[in-house]
């Protein structure tokens, strides 16, 4: 397992979970962290699902602007570079990650730390949770996919609302936009969270990457090439030893047990 400097990996049974920790920082990202990040979820190993918190009062209070490596402190070009070699090349390794990912949100999810939180398959947040697209109170635009998801995730009005206005979307509210799955209390953020991954690092591993490769197809494409993609999903999903069990489980009426084959 490799060490990291700004995050934590430890591996129970078959969920990986990823700690941002920063917690002096509010989790504030840096372009490093994000490779350390993106280096993490790309070799999940034998874990089966991915659960990322962050340490301390904070999910992610957005990018790290006073580290001085940063979009904002480095000027229009800084901001370009960061984000070409560090936290776009994490987006898409989120988004082609081969088992589900979810996320425990406690405190502020802001800017970029917002992005990373949404682009999970699963956001479960905590009541004193926020989601904040923080980049017009400091003159900036919002990046790390989130022009491309909110829109996607809760309509033009409500993600012009957040990205123009940026303003606070709270964990109830986030809710009732669909733009998370779950508002818990803070108190139980971390077993449901928890209980959540166990459930899908139990589930067809297989399938449940190629549900997610599927989704993010079916969004960009129109409704011919999400049936082609479909097909190819399910040859390849039907050709696993966890789908000869699940058709066993079925016949035999018993709950299936599978292996992530």
């Amino acid at each position: 397992m490799a060490d990291y400097e700004n995050i934590l990996v430890d591996h129970d049974n078959s969920v990986a979970k990823i700690t941002l920790n920063r917690p002096d920082r509010l989790n504030a990202i840096t372009p490093a962290m994000a490779v350390e990040l993106r280096d993490a979820l790309a070799a999940p190993g034998d874990a089966r699902a991915f659960l990322i918190e962050g340490a301390g009062r904070a999910f992610c209070s957005g990018a790290d602007l006073a580290s001085g490596r940063d979009r904002g402190s480095s000027g229009g070009r800084g901001a370009y570079d960061s984000l070409s070699m560090s936290y776009n090349p994490l987006m898409v390794q989120m988004a082609q990650c081969s088992v589900p990912i979810i996320a425990a949100v406690n405190g502020p999810a802001a800017g970029i730390g917002c992005s990373i939180a949404l682009a999970c398959d699963f956001v479960l947040a905590g009541s004193s949770a926020y989601f904040l697209q923080a980049f017009v109170n400091i003159g900036l635009v919002p990046d790390g996919g989130a022009t491309w998801m909110l829109p996607r995730l809760i309509g033009k009005a409500r993600a012009t609302e957040m990205m123009m206005l940026g303003e606070k979307i709270g964990a109830e509210k986030a809710e009732d936009w669909g733009l998370i799955y779950k508002a818990v209390s803070d108190e139980a953020l971390s077993d449901e969270a928890q209980a959540l991954a166990a459930r899908l690092a139990k589930g067809p591993t297989l399938a449940l990457g190629q549900i997610r490769e599927n989704i993010m197809h079916a969004l960009q494409h129109d409704l011919t090439g999400a049936l082609h993609q479909e097909a190819l999903g399910q040859h390849r999903a039907g050709d696993s030893k966890d789908a000869v069990e699940g058709a066993m489980s079925f016949l035999q009426k018993r709950k299936p047990d599978f292996k992530g084959e």
